[in-house]
């Protein structure tokens, strides 16, 4: 053991949750060899990992069609919200910013070139060098991870891991899907799947760290959530169909519709429905995935989008000047995910809920034991 690291008790093996049996929902702890970080890297001790509704998808194989992605391994590990300690330094890391003992995340992007076009033009996360993890490489669903330390993020001090995790992918997704809708202050968004993962979020920081006038669209089961989080109007969607949903918007928005709509779900619905609430000159942001076989968005004829000056806008997780400044807002508790704490014994039974669509907000697995 190097003279730096004679502060910390490194072990040989630690525990990891992997997909034992990827396209169905199951998951298995296993054992695996610490490993040793490698020129500009880091050894980061998770203590806690976020769980994304993206990470469920993995498993499934729900992108093979969407996404064109190939089918998950055997012995993936998923997770890519990962907060923990820099507990080993590798070579040729005397520049990076951060030290030994520092608290760190580490996103689904663990590292990028930094000087090609992407990278220069903020669209980092579609560098074509990039690195990624939890997908193909090993993820954040275990107690240790080598990372780059030249691309990890740094956690303020003070904020509890539990609010950081959620911040490295739901937190930046909305962020950015929020800088992008071309909305001012006071004008109406509409969030869809409000009172998910990414929806909660989006409604704290649109309402209050924004000062945009939120409409949250989701299941009744979670209006309590979705107002708590600052959304001004809520629509449950079991009670109206595509049309009278929309007429909902516009009469909820003094007959105007809203500036801006973002999908925070993974229903094709949502999207179909997203346009007709919008009103002249409003912004469709994609932020979620659908599954499945791919489909079209209802009435984005170029006829509907000339007429009516409408803009469909997709976004990525965001870059890492994002991922700094979400961390800002949520160090300031202008956003605080509502997050429920789980062991990683019961990633497969929160997989299941999620599925189900039960989970309300976010589950951050704690890695500590």
């Amino acid at each position: 053991m190097a003279a730096h690291d004679k502060n910390f008790d490194i072990p040989k093996r630690y525990k990891a949750v992997v997909y034992d049996n990827p396209g169905t929902i199951s998951t298995k702890i296993v054992e695996m060899e610490t490993p040793e970080p490698g020129h500009g890297e880091v050894l980061v001790r998770i203590t806690h990992s976020g769980v994304c509704h993206s990470d469920l998808a993995v498993m499934e194989n729900a992108w093979v069609e969407t996404m064109g992605m190939p089918p998950t391994p055997l012995a993936q590990i998923g997770g890519h919200e990962g907060v923990g300690v820099i507990h080993r330094m590798g070579p040729g890391t005397e520049k990076a910013s951060v030290k030994l003992g520092d608290r760190v995340g580490i996103r689904l992007t663990t590292s990028v070139c930094g000087s090609c076009e992407k990278c220069l033009s903020g669209l980092e996360t579609r560098c074509p060098s990039r690195q990624t993890g939890g997908i193909r490489k090993p993820g954040t669903f275990q107690q240790y991870v080598v990372s780059s330390a030249f691309y990890v993020t740094p956690i303020p001090d003070g904020l509890d891991p539990v609010i950081a995790a959620p911040m490295l992918c739901a937190g930046i997704t909305v962020f950015s899907a929020l800088n992008r809708c071309d909305t001012r202050p006071g004008q109406w968004v509409v969030i869809s799947g409000a009172g998910g993962g990414l929806g909660h979020i989006a409604c704290q920081l649109g309402s209050r760290g924004m000062a945009f006038r939120i409409i949250g669209v989701d299941h009744g089961s979670k209006e309590g959530l979705v107002r708590e989080s600052g959304a001004e109007e809520f629509i449950d969607v079991t009670k109206f169909d595509d049309k009278t949903i929309a007429e909902e918007v516009k009469r909820l928005t003094g007959g105007k519709g809203a500036t801006a709509a973002i999908s925070c779900t993974s229903s094709n619905r949502a999207y179909s429905q997203a346009l007709s609430m919008l009103t002249e000159g409003g912004t469709l942001v994609c932020a979620g995935v659908p599954e499945g076989t791919p489909q079209e968005i209802s009435g984005a004829f170029p006829s509907n989008m000339i007429g009516r000056c409408l803009t469909i806008r997709g976004v990525s997780m965001g870059n890492k000047k994002d991922a700094i400044e979400i961390m800002d807002f949520a160090a300031r508790r202008v956003v605080k995910p509502h997050c429920q704490v789980e062991k990683m014994e019961n990633l497969t039974a929160v997989f299941k809920e999620m599925s189900e669509g039960k989970l309300m907000g976010r589950v951050v697995l704690d890695l500590l034991s």
